[in-house]
């Protein structure tokens, strides 16, 4: 009676898709699939397997060739999951099918696909040598790169999963083998990218006028980062970097905004930062009228810039000229930005003149401790002053009102550096610094469409600033 119900529960299983990719009978299967192309990806109950799986997992390759090679209505799914997350590459694997894992990967098959534990084909695989004693289907995946650095979700590599006995040994000198090979490739292609990286840093610091020692410091920053990629990339474990809060000490117009945007990107570029977004505030946007408004309201700038910069303009604005002013919530303020400076998710760049930012480093105990880079924004000379012109003659972005525009040859950076000094009082330099540059270009500007009558067809002459009219931007910028 058992044996009865055997012959039947195999009879019924082999006139299947299913069966047929199971037992091999090529001429069975290609009938039945033939006959009814919506078979191809048949899930089978319980295991919800494909006949692709089925094939693969018993190594049936005429089966597979005839699937592989099929080009009918339906599209064969290369990477469809059973009930397990497996692909077919993954039944192959951890049967030792070599074969099915040949044909499988020559048509495309994901090596890195994972399973819903993790699992790797090269996973599984390993599992299958450990107990056969058969590496064909583990050399087969290595020659594919399959990365032996792969985690399953317990954080266990291919490699971790060998005992120390001495059976395992071949498979062991095999993967890591390897996994050596596998580090070097990526470090030689990480060498490739670094340098791509530090010639766009370079280019963005092309754009600073003075500021070494900040240059210096950010070659430093970019430089240990990418090196921690190279040692990653060999495997090397090493501590995360943690963002450094900074204060910039200077009079307006030395740069410091303009700085503070560039650093957001650099320090993206190189990994430090996940996004390059610089959230700019001031007191205004942090200081609330009422008891209670201050926290939540600098808690939501926080949070909008979480993953970059928040850039604190004028922060001395934050701490009252006299202690006796109790009414003032700029503290407030100052204490729940230093709550979230050891959290990691943001840089911090205080930011205002030199000496009243004395109140605000004095104000707060831990203040030194978290903010460890200061740096000094010097007043620019009359030539760093040409140089900043010149730059923004070269990098005009289509909005700009000077797009088109260029400088007569006339105009090299000596040149205009002493026809600043001639046309401008040191005061005036010290109070506007950079901040002079943009209105002596657009009143330069003005001063062409004067001087150039409407009959001008000269594409030269329509677009050149010369001496003169750079001359007159200043003179009306003095008066």
């Amino acid at each position: 009676m058992q044996r009865s119900r055997d012959q039947r529960s195999r009879s019924s299983r082999s006139t299947t898709i299913h069966g047929f990719a199971q037992s091999g009978d090529l001429l069975a299967f290609q009938k039945l699939l033939s006959g009814n192309p919506s078979l191809l990806n048949e899930r089978n109950p319980v295991m919800v397997q494909t006949p692709l799986h089925v094939a693969a997992g018993y190594n049936n390759v005429e089966i597979l060739k005839f699937l592989l090679g099929w080009s009918g209505p339906e599209k064969l799914e290369m990477e469809a999951k059973n009930m397990y997350g497996e692909t077919p590459l993954h039944m192959a694997a951890k049967n030792g099918s070599n074969e099915a894992v040949k044909m499988l990967l020559a048509h495309g098959a994901l090596v890195e696909a994972k399973a819903n534990n993790g699992m790797t084909p090269l996973h599984l695989a390993v599992w299958h040598s450990l107990r056969a004693e058969d590496c064909s289907t583990v050399k087969t995946l290595l020659e594919h790169d399959a990365n032996c650095s792969a985690e399953d979700n317990e954080g266990m590599t291919p490699i971790n999963h060998l005992s120390q006995g001495p059976g395992n040994e071949k498979l062991r000198e095999l993967l890591n083998w390897h996994l050596e090979g596998q580090r070097k490739r990526k470090a030689i292609e990480a060498c490739g990218q670094t340098k791509a990286k530090m010639d766009e840093l370079e280019n963005e610091l092309s754009k600073i006028v003075g500021l070494h020692e900040l240059k210096q410091q950010l070659r430093k920053w970019a430089k240990g980062m990418l090196l921690d990629e190279r040692r990653q990339a060999l495997g090397l474990k090493v501590g995360a970097r943690r963002p450094p809060h900074m204060a910039f000490l200077g009079n307006p117009g030395t740069g410091k905004t303009m700085v503070a945007r560039i650093l957001g990107k650099l320090l993206h570029m190189v990994g430090i930062l996940p996004t390059e977004k610089v959230t700019e505030v001031q007191r205004t946007d942090l200081v609330g009228e009422f008891v209670g408004h201050t926290g939540p309201k600098t808690r939501r700038k926080i949070q909008e810039a979480e993953g970059g910069i928040l850039f604190v303009d004028e922060a001395y604005r934050l701490i009252p000229m006299q202690k006796s002013d109790d009414k003032d919530y700029g503290l407030e303020a100052l204490e729940e930005i230093m709550s979230v400076m050891d959290s990691g998710k943001i840089v911090v760049i205080f930011a205002g003149y030199s000496e009243p930012m004395k109140r605000v480093i004095s104000s707060n105990e831990g203040f030194c401790r978290r903010v460890t880079k200061f740096f000094h924004f010097e007043n620019f000379s009359s030539k760093d002053l040409a140089k900043i012109l010149h730059l923004k003659m070269t990098n005009q972005a289509e909005s700009s009102l000077l797009y088109g525009f260029k400088l007569n040859p006339s105009c090299s950076v000596d040149a205009v550096a002493t026809l600043i000094v001639e046309e401008t009082t040191e005061k005036l330099r010290k109070e506007m610094n950079g901040g002079l540059v943009d209105p002596m270009l657009v009143n330069a500007r003005e001063n062409l469409d004067l001087r150039l009558t409407f009959d001008c067809i000269d594409s030269d002459e329509l677009l050149t600033i010369t001496l003169e009219d750079l001359r007159a931007g200043l003179q009306l910028l003095s008066q």
